[in-house]
């Protein structure tokens, strides 16, 4: 059973940076896709960043640049460092897993993740 648990979030002021982490329990595949999405309210969700386990990342023009994806595999951890932060950047964040997206291309779209954590809140004011 994959149990993914977001840390982090918080308050900043426009211009400033947050990072936030993402647990993985229960998963025991080699192979996986992981990413982080969010939704304001009144959005639709939106992939932020993903990052496979070879290390291949992708991020929308919207973040690219300023938000950076990593992974620690001896903590199974993930993590979203996010610099120079606007309110349009205020939302839910959730990260979310899959054994498998067959194309890069997919690994922002929230249909291809079947497992999801309960999010956690960034305020950028």
């Amino acid at each position: 059973h994959v149990q993914l648990v977001e840390s982090g979030g918080g308050s900043v002021q426009a211009g400033g940076s947050l990072s936030v982490s993402c647990e993985a329990s229960g998963y025991t595949h080699s192979s996986y896709c992981m990413g982080w999405f969010r939704q304001a309210p009144g959005k639709e969700r939106e992939g932020v960043a993903s990052i496979d386990n070879t290390g291949s990342t992708t991020y929308p023009s919207s973040v690219k640049g300023r938000f950076t994806i990593s992974q620690d595999n001896a903590k199974n951890t993930m993590y979203l460092q996010m610099n120079s932060l606007q309110p349009e950047d205020t939302g839910m964040y959730y990260c979310a897993a899959d054994l498998y997206i067959p194309r890069f291309s997919d690994f922002l779209n929230d249909d291809k993740y079947h497992y999801w954590g309960q999010g956690t809140q960034v305020t950028v004011s």
